[in-house]
């Protein structure tokens, strides 16, 4: 089910209905209509994937239970990989197995017959990345003694399948979501107010700026061959701000809707591109994976502690796997390192921490050293971008090939509608972004019907892409 259809626009208040006014004052009860509600949620794309959700929920509230009961360490440690094999086996069955054996089929020729294993016909099950990191934080923490495990298994399936934030984050820690669902829960008015003008942010970044930059990006990725440099160029700037306004976007609505249950998620993006390094952009984007990866992976490697060449190997790995965990393909793998090589250089020489307070706090412009740093920082990541978005590496560098032909003329690409107001719609949306980047979002503690919110409303009506009901790009992750 889509956050962007008329589906989800009869859902989210039917369930909401029933929570408050239905199952008002019964916690269990709340918490039961949480997880079918969920269910039906998911379900409404691929009933059949449910089964994968079940038995991770069942595998990891037992392991918890037994980890808590459990004191000899070998033991203990038998536990926690058997949630860490069975979560990422399926993982790597239905996303990676057939990258892994194309991969050793094409640098061994003839393996083929030798081994007659041919690739699956499956689909990848929505959310599956998403929902694995989240169960696998549970068991890490219990494991780690940071987390008393949970008897209350309708709260557990809640915490795992919770339906704003399953297919796409943020990527919640048991030790924040979690105790949530213990907690007896009010209505509270302001607060739904403010899930719904978020779920208005998110809905316009996704319908109005993502969708229609959408368009442009794929007719120019697709066709790169029959268009010049300053069209190649145009084209990756709009891929840039189609994935940060659909993924969060996506995020936007998911922390919005869970306001209005009752429920604080953490916050997923914190306005990266304005950025002033690429140290302080991934402290922005992504904000649930990335912390992650730091506090589960990076950290326990050694982090940035050690040598230079463990900082290296260390930083390598990060990125790396943040790439592969995208998608089972080389161009994310390679997405990955080009960031590894951008943060590299800040990490050597102590620089990677300079940023860690707001953008001109003291003034509304950036000034001259911000401003590059800002320029700088965007550039790299519209060129990376570029790997993330291309078919495969041939693609990516045939893209940039073409952009360094220096071929600078103005074309009108010919699609549905010729968007001559995409430009300026994107220039608004930096220019809100600026004057609220001081926020959670920028809607937030404004009047119900101030001038912000109904320009967006009348945006939405005006300038959303509707022909087509287009997934969130992170669905496919």
């Amino acid at each position: 089910m889509l956050f962007n259809s008329i589906e989800f626009a009869i859902f989210l208040p039917t369930v909401f209905i029933l929570y408050w006014f239905i199952a008002d004052k019964k916690l269990n009860i709340q918490n039961l209509l949480i997880v079918i509600a969920s269910y039906v949620f998911y379900g409404w794309w691929d009933w059949r994937f449910l089964s994968l959700i079940i038995f991770s929920t069942i595998i990891d509230y037992t392991i918890g239970i037994k980890l808590k009961k459990e004191e000899n360490q070998l033991k203990r440690k038998l536990l926690l990989w058997s949630s860490i094999i069975v979560n990422l086996g399926f993982l790597g069955v239905f996303k990676y197995y057939n990258f892994f054996l194309d991969s050793l089929y094409d640098i061994i020729p003839g393996l083929q017959v030798v081994m007659g294993f041919n690739t699956l016909d499956i689909i990848l099950p929505v959310g599956i990345s998403f929902y694995t990191f989240q169960t696998l934080s549970y068991s890490i923490d219990v494991y780690k003694r940071k987390l008393k495990p949970t008897k209350d298994f309708i709260a557990f399936s809640a915490f795992v399948s919770f339906f704003p934030q399953l297919v796409a984050g943020p990527i919640e820690r048991a030790t924040n979501l979690l105790p949530q669902f213990y907690k007896k829960r009010t209505f509270d008015y302001n607060y739904a107010v403010d899930g719904m003008r978020q779920i208005l942010w998110g809905l316009f970044k996704k319908i109005v700026i993502a969708d229609n930059c959408a368009q442009y990006a794929n007719e120019i990725f697709n066709n790169y061959e029959d268009y010049s440099s300053i069209t190649l160029i145009l084209g990756a700037v709009y891929f840039t701000f189609q994935i940060y306004c659909d993924f969060s976007g996506y995020s936007d609505i998911a922390i919005g809707s869970s306001k209005l249950f009752g429920f604080k998620l953490k916050q997923n993006f914190a306005f990266p591109y304005f950025s002033r390094d690429i140290a302080e952009f991934w402290r922005r984007w992504h904000i649930s994976l990335s912390t992650w990866f730091r506090d589960y992976l990076y950290i326990p490697l050694g982090g940035s502690r050690g040598s230079s060449s463990m900082k290296v190997r260390n930083t390598f790995i990060i990125f790396v796997v943040s790439g592969f965990w995208h998608g089972a393909n080389w161009t994310f793998i390679f997405w990955g390192a080009l960031n590894a090589i951008y943060f590299l250089p800040l990490l050597l020489l102590n620089k990677n921490r300079n940023y860690l307070g707001d953008i001109s706090k003291y003034s509304f412009f950036p000034n001259i050293k911000e401003f590059k740093g800002m320029l700088i920082t965007f550039s790299l990541t519209v060129l990376a971008w570029v790997f993330f978005r291309a078919e495969n590496i041939d693609h990516a560098f045939a893209f940039l090939i073409r952009i360094a032909s220096f071929t600078f003329k103005i074309e009108k690409i010919e699609l549905e509608r010729y968007s001559f107001e995409l430009i300026p719609l994107i220039i608004f949306f930096v220019i809100i972004e600026w004057l609220s980047r001081f926020k959670i979002h920028p809607l937030e503690k404004g009047k119900n019907l101030n001038l912000k919110t109904i320009l967006l409303i009348l945006f939405i009506i005006l300038f959303g892409s509707f022909s087509s009901l287009n997934e969130f790009i992170y669905f496919q992750f």
